[in-house]
């Protein structure tokens, strides 16, 4: 409608304003020219006429075809406005359902309840009835029956545990075996060693007894000038031509044993002469010991020692640890790791290097306090070892904790070339004592009625009680004892430990 009003009054003014501008132009011109004048003005009259018909006509068009966009609008509007309610009503009664529904079911809840509740109180009645009535019978009450129980469950478990761990030791057993002998016959195949442990001789023959006068000397000079100079005790004896040479360092033994050889063989022997072939032999051993070192080394294929640890080598080759020769005890230590390292696939210069150094602080284990292991550890520490190399060295004998592939083929491999059989003297004392102490761990279990020490010590055969243990306990003892074997003696290589039962039936016919 505001359209429509402003279209007539632009119209109306439009009209007026051209009348105006007619009519005055119209007074100002020629008489001559009022005629044209007027149907000048009545044509724009007529136009400005027809120019505020159209006008009109147009404003009306658009105010209805607003009028049809605002009613289709509230139209659509209010047509959502119904869905959105019919929807909201749809909900509201699936809720009152669903109430209804939750209201049934909770009371449902609350009678079975009640229902379970009664059935609860009616079993704990009778199951009390029953108690009563298996006591009266069985003359037992609750906690007997219950021990009685327990304790057969319990000896089942115990033997379908028992068998099984039997079993499981069995395939485990069997796996280890193979893997083992494999690696182990690869390994000792390839360094099988022939040589006998040799053992230090302290003890000079004399070509004569008219010889230890002159090995004395006038006064003894001869004797204490040679003590002196060698630094171990000469022993002269009622030995038939021979003397004995005593001292703790082997080197200094075997400098005195070969002096002691050429004086005897020179003839010439008083001090002078004596200081004179010490101080040569000396050298002489010295560089015997460094050949040696070199020699081990090339065998060993251990190169870029340094010179003081291949001097210390040699020197290994006068020390014997229970008769075995320590240098070829090394040398075939480090050939056993080198092989045994290729097999499992750990560093093999490591491991034959560390094996071929284990021993090394047996070299000057009189000359420095502490366990070889740690002595030879910090000696390879010193002259520019690894930390891998100086571990394996420190841990061969316990002494570390063993916490490389490297550090347990060395210890293995050390276990190997002691324990073969025929590489080491043991003393009689020693030995009786280690069969007696294997026999007294057997003895200390129960069920166990006598046991043997055989093989040496490296096996136990236990006779046990037939009544006491029964099969699978006899598996379960021998797991026993041989772990308190491992936990309480020090023995070298293996012990099998064999337990024999023995049931007997014995009747007569009459």
């Amino acid at each position: 409608m505001m359209y429509v009003l402003i279209a007539l009054v632009s119209a109306a003014v439009a009209g007026a304003l051209a009348y105006y501008l007619t009519k005055t132009k119209l007074e100002s011109n020629a008489t001559s020219t009022v005629g044209r004048a007027e149907l000048d003005a009545k044509r724009v009259v007529e136009e400005a006429e027809a120019r505020r018909r159209e006008t009109v006509l147009e404003a009306k068009d658009e105010a209805i075809n607003l009028r049809t966009e605002m009613d289709r609008e509230v139209s659509n509007r209010r047509r959502e406005l119904e869905r959105v309610e019919r929807r909201i009503e749809q909900k509201e009664e699936q809720l009152d359902r669903k109430n209804e529904q939750v209201e049934r079911r909770d009371k449902n809840l609350q009678r079975r309840e009640k229902e379970l509740d009664t059935r609860e109180g009616e079993l704990n009645t009778y199951q009390q009835r029953q108690d009563e009535e298996l006591q009266r019978v069985a003359m037992l009450t609750t906690d007997q029956a219950r021990e009685i129980l327990l304790n057969r469950t319990e000896q089942e478990m115990r033997d379908m545990l028992s068998r099984r761990v039997h079993e499981l030791e069995q395939e485990a057993k069997a796996e280890a075996d193979r893997r083992s002998r494999k690696i182990l016959a690869t390994t000792i195949q390839r360094i099988a060693s022939d040589y006998v442990a040799e053992t230090t001789v302290s003890v000079v023959p004399l070509p004569s007894d008219d010889m230890k006068g002159r090995i004395i000397g006038r006064e003894g000079r001869n004797i204490r000038a040679l003590e002196q100079a060698t630094g171990v005790d000469l022993i002269v004896d009622d030995t038939p031509e021979a003397v004995t040479l005593s001292g703790y360092d082997p080197v200094r033994r075997e400098v005195a044993r070969r002096s002691l050889l050429k004086l005897i063989q020179d003839g010439r022997i008083h001090p002078a002469r004596i200081e004179e072939v010490v101080t040569k032999t000396r050298l002489e051993l010295e560089q015997s010991m460094r050949e040696e070192g070199e020699k081990v080394a090339y065998e060993a294929n251990v190169q870029g020692l340094h010179p003081d640890l291949i001097k210390l080598l040699g020197r290994m080759k006068f020390r014997t640890s229970y008769g075995q020769n320590v240098l070829q005890h090394s040398l075939e230590v480090s050939l056993i790791a080198g092989g045994l390292a290729a097999e499992l696939g750990a560093d093999v210069n490591v491991a034959k290097t560390a094996a071929l150094l284990h021993d090394i602080g047996k070299a000057v284990d009189h000359e420095v306090d502490g366990p070889h292991a740690l002595i030879g550890a910090d000696i390879a520490r010193r002259l520019g070892r690894s930390a891998r190399i100086v571990h394996a060295i420190a841990a061969h004998h316990g002494e570390e904790e063993p916490a490389t592939v490297e550090a347990f083929i060395v210890a293995t491999a050390d276990a190997i070339s002691g324990a073969r059989p025929g590489a080491r003297r043991e003393m009689v004392e020693t030995y009786i004592k280690r069969l007696e102490a294997l026999e007294a761990v057997a003895n200390s279990f129960d069920g166990v009625e006598k046991s043997f020490a055989i093989q040496a010590g490296r096996e136990v055969r236990i006779m046990v009680s037939p009544e006491k243990v029964d099969d699978l306990a006899a598996t379960k003892l021998a797991r026993d004892i041989v772990k308190k074997i491992e936990e309480n003696l020090e023995y070298p290589g293996q012990i099998k430990i064999t337990v024999i039962r023995e049931t007997r039936a014995v009747d007569y016919a009459r």
